[in-house]
């Protein structure tokens, strides 16, 4: 999909944003999914769909945007990544949460205290 000549001035070159079906997005679904491992370029190719000539150079770009982490030959979804997730799907869960369970403010009054009865 093209974009205009404005939004492509915009892109600063450390940006990963991996849209649905690149190999970025591929590559970070498969070590997403296994958060506790880290793997080779090698085991990465046969896990995935992404070809072997640009499974390096996409994790470069990743590693770069702080997506993946790098160590020796071994390749991992970053901490980062993680504990964005973790706090997405936290988040998800609390306003889940609120939408079933009516919040009874009546109920919260009867045993709630007001800060201005605390005075010492």
């Amino acid at each position: 999909m093209p974009i205009s000549a404005d939004r492509f001035e915009e892109i600063d070159e450390g940006d990963v944003d991996p849209g649905p079906g690149t190999n970025a997005d591929e590559i970070l679904a498969f070590l997403e999914a296994h958060a506790d491992k880290a793997f080779t370029q090698t085991e990465i190719v046969e896990a995935t769909e992404v070809k072997r000539g640009s499974v390096g150079p996409t994790l470069v770009r990743l590693r770069e945007g702080g997506q993946v982490d790098h160590k020796g030959r071994y390749w991992r979804i970053s901490d980062h990544v993680q504990s964005i997730d973790a706090a997405t799907a936290h988040a998800g869960d609390v306003a889940e949460s609120h939408e079933t369970v009516p919040f009874e403010y009546d109920e919260w009054q009867e045993y709630a205290v007001d800060p201005r009865d605390r005075r010492e």
